[in-house]
């Protein structure tokens, strides 16, 4: 309901002269929200409107609107592919579209505006037929094209499971290498395991770790379910991860794992979401999001796992336990395949635990199946380690990282270490670590490895409890090679599918929601625009560099190229990553080149309007610097509208400098990018010192 100072819903729809007010968001960095955000304004500028944009990046939001910006407004435009906060427009039009729309069809956006839904809430749908795209304007477009304004199933349910995924990583991290630690440095052989005294301070570094394992289940069905349903979703998605892990909750000797807690977040998420639609009386409305719908959602999640999931879960693990019984007396060859396929599959899950569990019980009188267990355990987190260590520019710095951590746990026989990379791409990761695993329990049964303790990974070789200790790391190596070259011909499958569409993930701001965020200092922007306020103007306002100065002198005739040789991307960045070099700040142009590559993987670089920005932060270089090269032929970049590349600028900046200057710089490009007698100015431009004239108005 508009409020008694709002205009009418149908005011400014006959008139000229609108008050707009806008939010653009991109997830994948700032470059596209601080486009939108420029061409949105020059828009409203050339029809004679007034507007107030703002802009939510990785570096969080900024010239915000207030209060009295949205009760002063004709109408709302949010162009986003993330989730944008609309609660604060109720009784306003709003149009919802994608932040790509926002860059390339600004006026259209307008006109439309004017006769957009009156947006009513979220429990109440909106007037009028509802608002363009219905809801929350949610991330659409992970998993598919970016940009194309839909946000279909494919990429609402992506960006859910990567939201999980990147807040259960820390505790997967913290947990394991603590339960590593404490292993390595109190653990003693035994005939249970590797067992750590009660009264050794290791003991207690290793319940705190265990508690970092526990927590790391709910916490990826937990943010599944917020990334869907928000916070009313959270307590649900938890505390059904907490079931889905436990469990003795339903009568089973083993818990549902990680594959538990991904169906629990989005049944959480999607049975807040049903909830939320019933109509409730106007005074039970304060209380549905913090006590009706949490209450409602958890029972009803919790019993329907007990009772519904828990019985085929502990039945396929009664089961499974009684097949493999029967197959001890065939060929060690085929139980050490099944094993490894087993202990490789749900890590950690119902039928990792049967086969360890298996396993375990014969330690006293085979060994030798414990053998094939052992040597199998630690084949996914080595294997997904190495391979990030093998095709570095495949995997963004989180999972590089995560991959370390994922080596060291797997030394310590910690199979949950792969659990971030096979949530995050369970089609390429788990069909990889089973083909490690059944390679490396075939040769430990070849072989007739023997483990005498029920644990696992390279570990309990080194504390003498394996018989046959060499063929036990051929094992282990054979089967950490095959999963680690799987993997990465999965995903080079994958990319080799993915040519000419853009494939963004949480790049520079995570998750993904999508979504954690990672904090850079703020860009100090001000896209509160009128029609008397002239394009150049207001970006030498937002700036306010010295006059003569190319972007601080970060950009110089060095740095600059008439023409690049390079006919495809990958070239091309090669050679602006030499063209960099020649200013003297890069310490290591293949450091570069591989960041810049991995960048690109986040997402393309390519803007459209024939603009490409490959930028990378890293210290392969000493100072910020930024180049500048033209391409006539243009070059496929997988912009957003299709557009080949040919005005091409490339950044790098230190790592100490990545939340400052880089993202300045690139906003400041941005905006100015916008402008189209600048970029024809910059085409025609003849020879480097008149494209450096040029380059001078960006200010």
């Amino acid at each position: 309901m508009t409020s008694p100072a709002d205009p009418p819903a149908s005011a400014g729809t006959s008139r000229s002269g609108l008050k707009l007010v806008a939010v653009t968001a991109c997830p994948t960095g700032i470059a596209h929200t601080y486009m939108a955000a420029e061409k949105l304004a020059q828009a409203a500028e050339s029809l004679g409107h007034s507007i107030k944009v703002e802009t939510q990046g990785s570096i969080g939001a900024e010239n915000v609107l207030s209060d009295n910006d949205v009760r002063c407004a004709d109408a709302v435009i949010v162009a986003a592919d993330k989730d944008v906060d609309r609660s604060r427009f109720v009784g306003k039009r709003v149009l919802v579209v994608g932040v790509a729309e926002g860059v390339h069809h600004p006026d259209r956006l307008i006109e439309r505006a004017r006769s957009a839904p009156v947006y009513e809430g979220e429990d109440a749908g909106p007037s009028g037929g509802g608002a363009e795209r219905g809801g929350r304007a949610r991330i659409g477009g992970l998993g598919g094209r970016a940009g194309d304004g839909g946000g279909g199933q494919r990429g609402a349910t992506y960006k859910a499971l990567m939201n999980g995924v990147s807040y259960m990583i820390p505790f997967v991290v913290v947990g394991g290498l603590l339960i590593a630690v404490s292993l390595a440095l109190g653990g003693h052989t035994t005939s249970e395991g590797i067992v750590i005294p009660e009264d050794s301070v290791w003991k207690s570094v290793n319940d705190i770790g265990a508690v970092g394992f526990a927590l790391m289940i709910p916490i990826l069905s937990g943010y599944i379910a917020y990334a869907i349903a928000d916070r009313p979703a959270l307590v649900p998605g938890m505390v059904g991860g907490w079931i889905a892990a436990h469990g003795e909750l339903y009568d089973s000797e083993a818990g549902a794992g990680f594959i538990g807690a991904i169906v629990t977040g989005f049944l959480a998420g999607y049975l807040v979401l049903w909830i939320k639609k019933a109509r409730v009386p106007r005074f039970v409305q304060p209380i549905m999001p913090i006590i009706v719908i949490p209450i409602v959602a958890t029972t009803a999640l919790g019993l329907f796992f007990v009772y519904v999931i828990g019985e085929p879960i502990s039945w396929l693990f009664e089961h499974l336990t009684d097949w493999l019984g029967g197959l001890t007396g065939t060929s060690a060859a085929l139980l050490g395949i099944v094993l490894g396929l087993m202990i490789a599959f749900d890590m950690g899950g119902p039928v990792n635990k049967t086969a360890f569990l298996f396993g375990a019980g014969l330690v006293s009188k085979n060994p030798e199946v414990m053998g094939m267990c052992a040597a199998a355990i630690p084949v996914p987190p080595l294997g997904q380690g190495l391979a990030t260590l093998i095709r570095r520019r495949f995997f963004d710095e989180q999972e590089r990282e995560t991959g370390l951590a994922a080596l060291f746990m797997g030394f310590f026989g910690i199979t949950e270490g792969a659990i971030p990379f096979a949530a995050a791409r369970p089609a390429r990761v788990i069909p990889a670590n089973m083909l490690g695993g059944a390679a490396a329990g075939a040769v430990a049964g070849i072989a007739a490895v023997e483990d005498s303790v029920p644990h696992g990974g390279p570990i309990v070789a080194l504390l003498g409890a394996v018989g046959g200790v060499p063929m036990f790391f051929v094992a282990v190596a054979a089967g950490t090679g095959v999963t680690a070259v799987t993997t990465v011909a999965l995903m080079s499958w994958g990319r080799r599918d993915a040519v000419g569409a853009e494939t963004p993930v949480q790049g520079d701001t995570l998750v993904q929601g999508d979504t954690p965020v990672r904090a850079d200092t703020p860009v100090q922007a001000d896209t509160h625009v009128h029609a008397d306020a002239p394009a150049a103007r207001r970006a030498e306002s937002a700036v306010g560099e010295s006059a003569g100065e190319v972007l601080c002198g970060h950009l110089s005739a060095r740095t600059v190229k008439e023409e690049l040789a390079a006919e495809d991307k990958d070239s091309a960045i090669r050679e602006m990553a030499e063209l960099l070099a020649a200013d003297g700040k890069v310490a290591d142009v293949e450091e570069l080149v591989r960041v810049a590559f991995a960048r690109e993987e986040q997402g393309s670089t390519g803007l459209g309007e024939e603009i490409a920005i490959p930028h990378a932060k890293t210290d392969a270089v000493t100072a910020p610097v930024v180049g500048f090269a033209r391409s006539a032929e243009g070059i496929e970049w997988g912009s957003l509208d299709g557009t080949k590349a040919r005005l091409i600028f490339m950044i790098a900046v230190p790592e100490a400098a990545a939340g400052d200057e880089h993202l300045r710089i690139l906003a400041l490009l941005s905006r100015k990018l916008m402008d189209d007698g600048f970029r024809e100015r910059l085409r025609g431009a003849a020879g480097v010192p008149e494209i450096l004239g040029v380059l001078g108005e960006i200010r």
